[in-house]
């Protein structure tokens, strides 16, 4: 391992079961936070926060989720 080597992002897991991934968008900031969405409730479990797009690229690669099935809350 090298001085100034690239640390190996790990990404979170969607939670089984009944949640659909969406991603909560600031009007004000910009400011994007990937989500659980819980089909009964509606209530949401934060994941992680998106600091570029190759981040929510790597997120739908490691869960098997296309970019279009993410849905954007405002």
């Amino acid at each position: 391992m090298g001085l100034f080597s690239k640390k190996k992002i790990e990404y979170p897991k969607m939670p089984q079961g009944d949640y659909d991934p969406v991603l909560r968008c600031s009007i004000c900031t910009g400011e994007q936070v990937l989500c659980a969405k819980e089909r009964s409730t509606g209530q949401l479990l934060e994941l992680m926060l998106i600091k570029s797009p190759a981040q929510l690229e790597g997120f739908c690669a490691e869960n098997g989720i296309s970019r279009e099935d993410i849905e954007k809350i405002y």
